[in-house]
């Protein structure tokens, strides 16, 4: 009587049933992966793209972290380093190095983390958290990553800041013949591949006073780069970066 088609009404009433099927198996990744756009959900499910954000849509449903942006950069003029990065895109592994330092606050303490990724790989080589804003802990977390791969790079990029511009942190790295690196002054996106990794990270690692002590926070945080490396899908390499790295 309506001149609607029988079929067309049994085919939207199984679409709406596998797209709420679909959202809630978007949801379970979500648990697992909280930061994981349509894109990645798509990759991660083996499904396409256009399908997950149409759903998403629907449902309204968000990736649960939102990013929170911080800066602790003290940056220094003693020194006569310049971004060799500009033009660079890195074809092989430990070509590369970029490292940068964040903060946490936490129980109205300030925690730092400082970390090293390979840039070809974007695989975290190394990193460190201490509750000084200096030089030691960034020679430290170099010395680490030198001693995980047995290699080191051959540029070091990072901001200005005084902990990397140190001498002791400049010497040892020009002792193995490495060349370093410097953004232009508050040019934070001339280190963006850092500034992206720690913007995320915040993002995915969510509230950092659900724990009770630091060293909950601690061993969560090294967790949570762990994850990053062997199990978080990269969208620049559409699989997790140590997996990228294996098969380099």
């Amino acid at each position: 009587m309506l001149g609607v088609n029988r079929k067309n009404i049994y085919r939207k009433s199984r679409l709406t049933q596998k797209d709420k099927i679909l959202a809630h198996e978007i949801n379970k990744v979500h648990i697992k992966h909280p930061s994981y756009g349509y894109r990645r959900l798509a990759w991660h499910m083996g499904i396409n793209h256009k399908r997950v954000l149409r759903v998403m849509k629907k449902f309204n449903i968000k990736p649960p972290r939102r990013k929170i942006k911080h800066w602790c950069t003290v940056s220094t003029n003693s020194h006569t380093y310049t971004n060799l990065i500009k033009d660079l895109t890195p074809t092989k592994t430990h070509q590369l190095w970029c490292s940068d330092t964040s903060f946490f606050k936490f129980q109205g303490r300030f925690w730092y983390l400082v970390s090293i990724e390979d840039i070809y790989t974007r695989q975290v080589l190394s990193a460190f958290m201490g509750r000084q804003h200096d030089s030691q802990l960034v020679l430290g977390t170099i010395k680490q990553a030198i001693k995980n791969f047995k290699s080191t790079p051959k540029i070091f990029h990072s901001d200005q800041g005084t902990e990397f511009m140190a001498k002791i942190v400049t010497n040892f790295l020009e002792s193995f013949g490495v060349k370093i690196s410097a953004s232009d002054k508050a040019s934070p996106w001339q280190n963006g591949y850092k500034e992206s990794f720690f913007g995320r990270f915040k993002d995915e690692f969510g509230d950092i006073n659900r724990f009770d002590t630091s060293g909950e926070l601690m061993a969560e945080i090294y967790s949570q780069i762990n994850y990053y490396n062997q199990k978080r899908i990269h969208t620049a390499l559409k699989m997790p970066p140590a997996v990228f790295a294996n098969q380099t």
